[in-house]
């Protein structure tokens, strides 16, 4: 999307579904698909999903073939819909894209499908939970005091706060959808749901510049020694960057100058909360004293290299966006700082070169273990051993330090005014058109895999889906975690006993997906590009 628009990020989990590498081809492949073949295909799969998959226009992301189970992030009912990527919100987005792939209304309307259940699960506040559930509160509720209760893993499904949460860019990514059906033909229809998540934004950035995890702001769940972390600051799963290119988007597409004084306080605030020496980093959340914080309990107080990372190539990216040298100042002690912390030969696994917490003051590498059997009985704690972590939350990160420095001096090089000839921040910039496509731009730009379409086309079976591996199971619910810690070593596996209703890897279970769809309607609309 960076190609086609002044946005910071676009929805950069749904796109990164497109560009996952898919099988390779066989010796023989199918016979070169034709134009007819490649719409039909599209259209066969999309009305599959639309009428029998979606639940009220709404998705989660995995099914059994015969739907009798179905998973967001975790186990969700049949009257629920999954809001993070690569739920609802990117299947719209994906629907979109086709439609302005193909020019069919077939698929407009899927979107508005999609929209609807959107505006039926927005909070009165203007965002988005995780999820929603068409049952009601009361059903959703029965859902957290079960399935989520008993996540071990997934702390933020352990208590259901009732508010609308920015994390896994789900109230982003969803917010943008009404966007670009709002701009696609000025239909009013969608304006007031639009207008509700854009001040929804608005009304949660903190005087600082920075946004809470969950607004409207709480703090009753405190479990585990540590405090409700929901109304922290916070960059984690670019929280920040996501609401401010959703800030950008919407001026850029509706001129309204009001959102462009929050788009900058929001870009300062990386600035305000970098640390000083000796430890220029970023941490993951920060309290209001801007102390570093963790979230959940396998995130000590700390800062985080790939947060760190992110927030450096954010900062250029700012640069590139108001030609204030201001962004760029702090750059290069950063990057020194992390080339500092490159662990030794060994330590870390291959491809990786830096631990993922580092301890304040010290710079010594955190790694966090757990003990226990579920979310009763278990507990996470973090020390100097770099033997036998989590997981579910890599210890180890890869940095590229020559990347960072090479991107910075392009940077640095760019004139300051010459970038804000070109910025759509600049107050004489006029109306600057959104992407037609934000799902499948990876594919209009390669690194699609080596699928090629006739493939994807053979690979639909004749039910209307593309069958593949869900990659993860779970177990039912049946009961709550025991205080009596179950027989075993769980301290590497994604999953406690089996009262824990955490996922868990599984290549054997096959079913739908929605990421399969993404995938592939990619390749798709990436082969009606090609053949124009």
């Amino acid at each position: 999307m960076q190609s086609k628009t002044f946005g910071l990020r676009g929805v950069s989990v749904a796109v990164a579904l497109v560009i996952v590498t898919l099988a390779s081809p066989g010796a023989a492949g199918p016979a070169p698909a034709d134009r007819q073949q490649v719409l039909a295909t599209m259209k066969r799969a999309t009305t599959f999903m639309v009428e029998k998959v979606s639940t009220n226009g709404g998705y989660v992301w995995n099914y059994l073939p015969d739907l009798s189970r179905r998973w967001g992030e975790m186990e969700a009912r049949d009257t629920m819909i999954w809001i993070q990527p690569p739920g609802t919100a990117t299947m719209g987005h994906m629907f979109l894209d086709a439609y302005h792939a193909t020019g069919d209304e077939h698929y407009y309307q899927a979107a508005e499908g999609v929209a609807g259940a959107l505006i039926w699960a927005q909070l009165p506040t203007g965002g988005w939970n995780y999820v929603a559930d068409f049952a009601g509160d009361r059903s959703l509720r029965h859902w957290y005091d079960t399935v989520g209760k008993n996540g071990w893993r997934l702390e933020e499904f352990q208590h259901y706060w009732g508010n609308a949460t920015f994390d896994d860019a789900g109230t982003a990514e969803s917010s943008k959808l009404l966007l670009r059906l709002y701009i696609e033909k000025r239909d009013p229809r969608y304006k007031p749901a639009l207008d509700r998540a854009i001040q929804f934004v608005i009304d949660s950035q903190y005087p600082i510049g920075a946004w809470p995890q969950r607004f409207p702001l709480k703090s009753e769940f405190s479990h585990h020694g540590k405090p409700d972390y929901t109304s922290f600051y916070t960059f984690n799963d670019d929280v920040a960057a996501e609401n401010i290119d959703f800030l950008i988007l919407c001026y850029q597409a509706l001129g309204e100058q009001r959102l462009l004084e929050p788009v900058i306080r929001g870009m300062n605030a990386f600035i305000v909360m970098q640390m000083g020496p000796p430890q220029p980093g970023w941490a993951l959340q920060y309290t209001p004293d801007l102390q570093p914080s963790g979230a959940r309990t396998y995130e000590p107080n700390a800062l985080v290299t790939h947060t760190t990372t992110t927030n450096l190539e954010l900062l250029m990216k700012f640069y590139k966006l108001t030609g204030q040298t201001k962004f760029l100042a702090r750059v290069p002690e950063a990057i020194d700082w992390l080339e500092g912390l490159t662990l030794p030969p060994g330590v870390a696994p291959p491809g990786r070169t830096h631990p993922t917490f580092v301890e304040l003051g010290t710079n010594k590498p955190l790694y966090v273990h757990r003990e226990g059997s579920n979310v009763v009985n278990g507990r996470y704690y973090a020390d100097y051993n770099p033997k036998n972590t989590i997981g579910h939350y890599s210890a180890f990160r890869h940095v590229d330090i020559a990347g960072l420095r090479k991107r910075y001096q392009e940077a640095k090089a760019m004139s300051p005014a010459e970038l804000r000839k070109h910025s759509p921040l600049e107050s004489g910039a006029g109306y600057v058109p959104l992407s037609k496509y934000f799902v499948a731009d990876g594919a209009l730009v390669g690194g699609l895999g080596t699928r090629t379409p006739e493939q994807a086309i053979a690979a639909l079976n004749a039910q209307g889906y593309w069958p593949g591996p869900l990659g993860y199971n779970s177990h039912p619910y049946t009961r709550d975690g025991s205080t009596t810690v179950t027989r075993g070593d769980f301290g590497q596996t994604y999953v406690g006993d089996e009262t824990d209703t955490s996922p868990f890897k599984d290549e054997t279970l096959v079913g739908i997906s929605t990421a399969a769809y993404v995938r592939n309607m990619g390749i798709l609309i990436r082969a009606l590009q090609s053949s124009r």
